[in-house]
């Protein structure tokens, strides 16, 4: 059978998750989710899989020895669900190049900033400590090297002089909300993937920064 829908992996509160839940339920993303797997057992959007009648599935990272071996088990617990597309919504691990290489071409990640800039954590903080003017949010193709896969669109917004970190997570949210079930549905259509370490939208080369939204606006 040809792999359908997608996997969803989350570390937290999953309001991410729930733009996607959100996109399938309204017919904006056209094919379901068929899990939602999480490394915590406390992660809040465990609750909003469950109460979209979607599978959700606990594999603790901290049950297991080492990272390869965690890994191992996490990409035969995917492959059971057979996925089109693995989608990491705030998946809080580093995953090893054995992984990805399992479902690189397939697999994306949102990022609250606009890579290449302050990939990693504490993008907000970062972002004002360093006086930036513009901000925002990237999907983005998910490879070996950390936050360093091929853009698929980023939302960009401009920082004011009264955000702090708190209002520009808020206001960076709301972009992801947005491009993430955009990007979602592109890769289910089939008008995106990932050749030569660069991302192709309908068939055409998209430049380092992928498709552009400006305030959530093309």
């Amino acid at each position: 059978m040809t792999p359908q829908g997608m996997v969803v992996l989350i570390s937290g509160g999953g309001t991410n998750l729930q733009a996607i839940i959100d996109g399938v339920e309204s017919g904006a993303i056209s094919q379901p989710i068929a899990a939602v797997i999480s490394n915590k057992a406390d992660a809040k959007g465990l609750a909003r899989a469950s109460r979209a009648g979607i599978p959700a599935v606990i594999l603790d990272h901290t049950a297991f020895g080492d990272r390869a071996h965690y890994d191992a088990a996490l990409a035969e617990l995917i492959h059971r669900f057979d996925p089109k597309l693995v989608v990491l919504a705030g998946f809080m691990r580093i995953l090893s190049a054995d992984f990805v290489a399992q479902f690189e071409g397939r697999m994306i990640n949102i990022h609250p900033a606009l890579l290449p800039e302050f990939k990693g954590l504490h993008t907000h903080e970062r972002a004002i400590a360093e006086g930036a003017t513009r901000h925002g949010a990237t999907v983005h193709f998910v490879t070996a090297a950390l936050d360093d896969g091929p853009n698929i669109i980023q939302a960009t917004l401009s920082v004011t002089s009264s955000d702090t970190p708190d209002t520009l997570a808020t206001r960076v949210l709301a972009l992801e909300h947005q491009i993430f079930p955009m990007a979602i549905e592109w890769f289910l259509q089939n008008n995106i993937c990932m050749k030569d370490n660069r991302c192709y939208l309908n068939g055409l080369c998209l430049d380092a920064n992928g498709y552009h939204l400006e305030n959530g606006t093309p």
